[in-house]
């Protein structure tokens, strides 16, 4: 056991309408509990000006809306940082294409070191979206004269680095250390300049005490469920491939007797709905539920699938996998590194969606093993991915 005190900056974190974004964050924080290690953690939100929340209201997208100084979930009080976003800023970034992370994160850094005793050991910054929580990190390092780790978890490098690449490759380089979710995640970061000297692969886990199977044919019994079922967790948007759902649903139905259950929400959800209405597919929307009333969705699947566009690790893998649910996903991201044996990994091209239904066939003719399944899953239990991160904090501190 060591004793340190660890000052975390997250772009992830919960809120009272959201409590399961950013849960990967939560869970590591309730087991690292368990080792003696002191935190602090701190999550910045932009306090919009009406204009801007007026526009988000025409064109449908709600901001995070919070007034409270922090919210606790799991034990973890998630301290919140206020700065100033306008339509300008909005304005700025989107048209003008100027860049107001460095700004926005010295407001951020600055407001966390003047209401903060600044002692501590090391700072981890859990992604680099805006304001990077990284560009934070490494500012207050500089300060503190401490460490710093930054943990890369998917579209910040995927979808942030391409448009960034100076600024995410200065704050990686300068960083202690470099924390990437899957190798698939890490090499594509290499493929913006970043050199991977001071990277290490860590992915995310799973809590398996909550992640388990239960009584399947009870559950689908429960849920009006009657057939073989194929399923999908998570946010019905356009990287998850979600527009895709009702092709890829009418493929499968075209030769298999099964129903289909879809757990999560998003701006697609409407859209998606009508068009399996009008394709007349049996699905059972559920909507967005709470992380530990997942496995009970989980467990009443045959298949789960995730076809997404892109995904830096896909924790839901894992997830149903404990449960022992076998996932065809597809070839992008770090979705492949996850699935392993563990299911069937389908190449993007031409005829996807066709390509993607057949797989899902072929799992239901040829299922895995529940209890291989699970003996897979347990290897990214929580226990086993925090003692990797706190490996990484004593290098550190020893160093």
């Amino acid at each position: 056991m060591i004793f340190l005190k660890i000052l975390y900056i997250t772009n992830l974190f919960p809120y009272p309408e959201n409590e399961t974004r950013g849960i990967f964050i939560t869970r590591r924080l309730e087991v690292l509990k368990n080792y003696g290690i002191k935190f602090d953690v701190y999550g910045p939100i932009p306090k919009e000006g009406n204009s801007l929340k007026a526009v988000r209201k025409i064109i449908g997208r709600e901001g995070i809306n919070v007034y409270k100084p922090f919210y606790e979930l799991g034990g973890i009080r998630y301290k919140y940082v206020f700065y100033d976003n306008n339509l300008f800023h909005v304005f700025s970034k989107k048209v003008l294409k100027k860049n107001k992370e460095k700004k926005l994160s010295k407001e951020v850094a600055t407001k966390i070191y003047s209401n903060n005793n600044p002692y501590f050991d090391i700072i981890h910054a859990h992604g680099m979206y805006t304001p990077p929580a990284g560009l934070v990190a490494k500012l207050l390092s500089e300060k503190l004269n401490i460490p710093y780790v930054v943990t890369c978890h998917g579209s910040d490098i995927n979808l942030g680095m391409p448009n960034n690449k100076e600024l995410y490759n200065d704050v990686l380089e300068n960083a202690d250390k470099v924390i990437f979710v899957s190798n698939t995640l890490l090499n594509k970061a290499k493929s913006f300049g970043y050199s991977g000297s001071n990277s290490v692969v860590i992915p995310n886990g799973i809590e398996p005490d909550s992640f388990k199977p239960l009584n399947k044919e009870k559950i689908k019994r429960e849920l009006g469920l009657n057939k073989k079922v194929i399923g999908f967790v998570g946010g019905l948007i356009n990287i998850k491939r979600a527009d895709k759902f009702p092709e890829i649903f009418e493929n499968i139905a075209s030769t298999q007797e099964v129903e289909f259950l879809v757990v999560g929400d998003g701006e697609l959800r409407e859209k998606v709905e009508k068009e399996c209405k009008k394709r007349k597919i049996n699905v059972k929307f559920v909507g967005r539920v709470p992380n530990d009333e997942a496995p009970y969705y989980m467990n009443a699947m045959d298949v789960m699938i995730l076809p997404s566009r892109n995904e830096g690790f896909g924790s839901v893998i894992i997830e149903s996998q404990a449960c022992g649910v076998p996932v065809v996903g597809s070839s992008n991201g770090g979705i492949p590194e996850v699935i392993g044996d563990g299911g069937i990994v389908v190449e993007e091209g031409e005829n996807f969606e066709k390509r993607f239904a057949d797989a899902v066939v072929e799992l239901l003719e040829n299922p895995i093993e529940r209890v291989y399944l699970r003996e897979r899953a347990l290897e990214f239990s929580w226990k086993n991915i925090v003692k990797q991160e706190v490996a990484v904090y004593e290098e550190l501190f020893n160093n």
